[in-house]
């Protein structure tokens, strides 16, 4: 079962945190499942970014992006290369480590 490391992230995740996932569900599937309320906005229909993250190991284990995807994340604050949709990116075998960017397009995010 692949595990997915994610950085620590001030309001999601402070400490940094390991899960162990299954193979075949998008990276914003497998953060939700395990507490860690990532936004997308969109509900996960590839309509916006504001589930944009950083895989920093294991980039390469996942399917590459669509030209949607891709188009879509040129407008993703912080875009690095190995940036991805969690919505969008499918966990395979292997072991992944993100990044959860600080800030997202999205200014108008609801407390809750």
């Amino acid at each position: 079962m692949p595990k997915i490391t994610v950085l620590p992230h001030a309001d999601l995740a402070p400490e940094g945190v390991v899960l162990d996932v299954a193979a075949g569900v998008t990276l914003c599937e497998a953060l939700l499942a395990h507490g860690i309320e990532i936004e997308h906005a969109c509900e996960m229909s590839r309509a916006c970014t504001t589930c944009h993250c950083i895989v920093r190991q294991g980039f390469d284990s996942l399917a590459a992006a669509s030209d949607d995807e891709e188009d879509l994340l040129d407008r993703a604050w912080g875009l690095q290369p190995q940036s991805r949709l969690s919505c969008q990116a499918v966990v395979a075998e292997e072991d992944l480590t993100l990044e959860i960017p600080r800030y997202t397009l999205n200014h108008a995010k609801e407390n809750h």
